[in-house]
């Protein structure tokens, strides 16, 4: 059966997902070699991760949002990622090569 890795440090990601209806298991550090082909991977990946990630044919769905400057290091709550527009969107990342 497929696992959804909710990839944070924040607890009020954990709870924005929650009041999205998203649960699964949560980590505040990806290890790769614990993902399987149809897995989920929720989060805000660095791009080179998430394009390994989706290698592997696991599902990438980046948490994206818009801190204003003042809000930014802080931790915020379900309700402050609301304002700043939170949204899940799927990708779907492929390196092409190095040119270094």
């Amino acid at each position: 059966m497929p696992t959804t890795w909710i990839i944070t440090r924040h607890n009020g990601a954990i709870e924005w997902l929650k009041n999205h209806g998203i649960e699964g298991q949560h980590v505040s550090h990806l290890d790769i070699e614990q993902v399987s082909p149809g897995d989920t991977v929720i989060g805000t990946l660095p791009v080179n991760l998430a394009a390994k990630v989706c290698a592997l044919q696991v599902h990438y769905w980046h948490l994206s949002l818009e801190v204003p400057f003042t809000w930014r290091g802080q931790e915020l709550t379900a309700e402050q990622m609301d304002e700043c527009g939170a949204a899940l969107t799927i990708f779907h990342l492929q390196a092409v090569k190095n040119v270094i």
